[in-house]
């Protein structure tokens, strides 16, 4: 087993069960290379944003405190995985929506007992009972979220969390109300897509280069 692969993972366990000191630690082992990968992939306009890397930082601490618990062995697709997310929120440009988004997911309970595993490899990911759990299921959705375009995944989110009719995510969107629902069943589509892609691939299914 190689073991910077272990250290990962065992320090991912860590992390779950609420260990700064390994979040610390993850911190130190990956950052800099997620901060590199995602300074690499962004265009000139958001590379010239100073608070870019406090923005990468942010987004891998808040997945890993409060998003969804996953398992991954393989590290390099751990940081691949980690920096595919945090590209997502350095492309949102409306920032207040997404800190709403991220505050609102702190005051939901997580599934003590539901870890996703991401490595398609091991099978974890693709076992009947790994939708049977209706918790488990709003994990893998919780997820899949994050891995979304922003247009698509603030859409969701008008309409699922924050309860708003169509007529009021056109209005946030600055657009018709048919057009709000035509994106929001797009949106629902891509969604599924990337929960399906996560399941059967793994990570690999969410981070091939395109």
């Amino acid at each position: 087993m190689d073991a910077p692969s272990s250290a990962t993972r065992d320090l991912l366990a860590r992390v779950h069960e609420g260990d700064d000191a390994a979040l610390r630690d993850l911190l130190e082992r990956h950052l800099p290379w997620i901060r590199a990968r995602v300074h690499a992939r962004l265009g000139p306009a958001l590379r010239a944003k100073a608070e870019t890397g406090d923005l990468v930082h942010d987004a891998v601490v808040e997945l890993l405190r409060y998003g969804p618990r996953f398992t991954v062995s393989d590290e390099k697709q751990f940081r691949a995985f980690l920096a595919t997310i945090a590209e997502n929120v350095l492309r949102n440009e409306h920032r207040r929506f997404d800190v709403e988004r991220r505050s609102a997911a702190r005051e939901r309970t997580l599934p003590n007992d539901s870890v996703l595993d991401l490595d398609a490899r091991r099978g974890g990911a693709d076992t009947p009972s790994a939708i049977s759990d209706r918790r488990e299921r709003e994990a893998w959705l919780r997820l899949g979220l994050e891995l979304l375009r922003p247009e698509d995944r603030e859409v969701i989110l008008l309409r699922q969390q924050q309860r708003l009719s169509f007529d009021e995510v056109g209005a946030k969107l600055g657009s018709t109300a048919n057009t709000a629902r035509m994106r929001f069943e797009r949106a629902l589509g891509r969604l599924a897509d990337v929960v399906t892609r996560l399941r059967l691939e793994g990570v690999e299914g969410v981070t091939k280069p395109g």
